[in-house]
């Protein structure tokens, strides 16, 4: 699916941060290069020139791996996107007609939103997110990014937080996320952030939930915690992909433990 190049999608490595780690090898280059010359100190130069190595790698690893999640370059987000949506059971969920309501939990920019928008073209998209500047997106982005993509008519955007959904019981056909769940921080058992977002999804409707399930420190055993939802009747089909990371659409280049690691998706009816 062909996405406007005019949106402004953000990136999972922010531009602030690359500002601050090539600054960083720059200073660290700077700095080994006058010890070298004025100090004549070789043990401190040395350890300072592994040092500035070390910030270059890492610098050079986190500029590839923003390049490859940028849509407008790598196109890596937009793959796992559509690995989310292929897994969204939309057409078991909606109206005869493909009407019905989907809530975007953790919206962000509007990514997922108006792929969701675009690719059901009579569905109502409701796109939520906490937003602030520390996330770097904002509600204007998203209404401008709907915009562009031609999807305006048919999408929503409310700030709020997904640990406590300001929204009825069963009142959406289906509920979408990606990658969000892990980072509410108002929730101490990211657990519940799940059953909030199933809460919200009618009897019968879909839902399809990416995230850092694998990691047991988050989630803790997730075979467990899915059988658990069954046998308390709060779905009545859901299963579990894990270690989408293992993919053939992520580059294994973007594995390393501080970026996706140990990820899942679960989905199904309720």
């Amino acid at each position: 699916m062909k996405m406007s190049k005019q949106a402004d999608y953000g990136n999972w490595v922010p531009a602030a941060m690359m500002r601050l780690l090539w600054g960083m090898s720059a200073a660290c280059v700077v700095l080994t290069l006058l010890v070298g010359a004025l100090w004549k100190n070789a043990a401190v130069a040395i350890i300072l020139g592994i040092l500035t190595i070390a910030m270059l790698l890492m610098s050079a690893y986190m500029q590839r791996c923003r390049d490859l999640f940028a849509f407008e370059k790598g196109g890596v987000m937009g793959e796992v996107h559509q690995f989310l949506m292929d897994h969204f059971d939309w057409k078991r969920a909606a109206k005869s007609d493909g009407s019905g309501s989907i809530l975007d939990i953790g919206c962000g920019a509007a990514a997922l939103t108006n792929r969701c928008a675009k690719t059901f073209p009579k569905a109502r998209v409701t796109g939520m997110d906490y937003w602030g500047a520390q996330w770097s997106y904002a509600k204007e982005q998203c209404e401008q990014n709907a915009k562009l993509e031609g999807v305006s008519d048919r999408t929503s955007f409310v700030k709020g937080d997904a640990a406590k959904l300001d929204f009825p019981d069963e009142c959406f056909d289906g509920a979408i996320s990606n990658f969000v769940f892990h980072e509410v921080r108002s929730a101490k058992d990211k657990r519940d952030v799940v059953r909030e977002a199933l809460r919200v999804v009618k009897r019968g409707g879909a839902f399809a939930f990416q995230d850092m399930f694998g990691q047991s420190n988050v989630y803790g055993d997730m075979n467990e915690f899915i059988a658990q939802l069954k046998s308390e009747g709060a779905v009545r089909e859901i299963h579990y992909i894990a270690d989408i990371e293992n993919q053939p659409f992520v580059p294994k280049f973007v594995t390393a433990p501080w970026m996706i690691r140990h990820a899942g998706l679960i989905y199904g009816i309720k």
